[in-house]
């Protein structure tokens, strides 16, 4: 460690103050969570599922630490408005599940950021860019989903190869 806050800490939505608070609330210390989703469950910012019978719904993380949360939706809403990867994924998963879903998806990813930066001192924040799901996407799952949505809307949609 190098002085307050790692100096690798550099994700969107992220200052000084945020990193020492995140850092002062989890400690410096990663072998109490052997992996990230350790830290997510002792946040409590993992998806909860209430399961009866065949019926399966989603319910409240629980309450967690409250000045973690509350840094981590703070950052969460900062980097949202951001140009980065962390604000394309926002703006991805807000057109389908709603902003607070997005915000405690992003507080998620920065709190798994911050996980392996703390634990790998050698590490550090490389950013993916806002087209990182772009360039990774199926171009056959991409296509599928077009035609079942242009089915959908009551079109017939037939595929062919275009020649280039």
């Amino acid at each position: 460690m190098h002085g307050p806050w790692p100096r690798n800490w550099t994700p969107p939505g992220i200052g000084p103050a945020t990193a020492q608070i995140i850092l002062a609330e989890i400690g410096a210390d990663m072998s109490r969570f052997a992996t990230p989703d350790y830290l997510m469950s002792w946040a409590k910012l993992c998806p909860h599922t209430i399961q009866s019978g065949a019926k399966n719904i989603s319910g409240p993380a629980g309450q967690g630490n409250s000045w973690l949360k509350g840094a981590l939706g703070e950052a969460a809403n900062a980097a949202a408005r951001t140009d980065t990867f962390l604000g394309a994924r926002y703006r991805r998963i807000v057109n389908r599940r709603g902003h607070a879903k997005a915000l405690v998806a992003v507080a998620r990813s920065i709190l798994v950021i911050a996980w392996h930066l703390i634990n790998d001192p050698d590490a550090f924040y490389q950013e993916l860019g806002v087209d990182w799901h772009r360039r990774h996407l199926d171009p056959a799952r991409k296509t599928r989903d077009l035609v079942r949505q242009l089915q959908a809307l009551g079109h017939q949609v037939a595929l062919s190869q275009a020649s280039a």
